[in-house]
């Protein structure tokens, strides 16, 4: 395949709405959408998240993530996150990063990020550790994207703004694409 297609990858702390809205601008522009692989694969574990458990939803998100690319006929992909978050959860809970995480990186790069505010409230989920900490993570996702040098956009607001704001963002990246 020598097309080269766009991701598009939709980032931020928990509870933030990153699983809804992507799906939503995946269905909006009629294109593929990778879910997050971390999510079953945390739903499913029975003991404490490891290390090897971070490796592994890594290799889980990149091999979803690479399904769903060689089968897509458009121009771009929405992504639901991206393993930059196994780097984030992996320095929280580890105090480290895998070294396959952090040599995909660079080797991997996401051509747009859309980065969800935390103006929305909590919505309590099991699978959520860190309510009182959102104003942190939100930092680390500004600093860790800013250490990739990523095109980034902020997108902010309420049920249909924050939608309209994404579709905003990406509308704007797409109409500054240079190939």
């Amino acid at each position: 395949m020598n097309r080269r297609i766009r991701k598009i990858a939709i980032v931020g702390p928990e509870s933030t709405g990153k699983s809804t809205i992507s799906a939503q601008l995946a269905k909006y522009y009629q294109v593929a959408w990778v879910p997050e692989y971390a999510r079953y694969y945390c739903a499913a574990l029975t003991e404490a998240c490891t290390l090897q458990d971070e490796v592994n939803m890594f290799h889980g998100q990149v091999a979803l993530e690479e399904s769903v690319l060689s089968m897509v006929e458009t121009d771009f992909i929405i992504c639901d996150t991206t393993f930059l978050t196994v780097k984030i959860w992996s320095d929280a809970f580890f105090g480290e990063t895998p070294q396959v995480v952090l040599d995909a990186l660079k080797e991997r790069p996401y051509d747009f990020y859309v980065l969800l505010d935390i103006d929305l409230p909590w919505q309590d989920d099991p699978l959520r550790d860190f309510p009182n900490q959102r104003e942190h993570f939100m930092e680390v996702w500004h600093r860790e994207l800013k250490v990739l040098n990523a095109n980034y956009q902020v997108v902010s607001g309420l049920d249909d703004d924050r939608f309209n704001n994404a579709i905003a963002a990406i509308d704007h990246f797409l109409l500054n694409v240079v190939d």
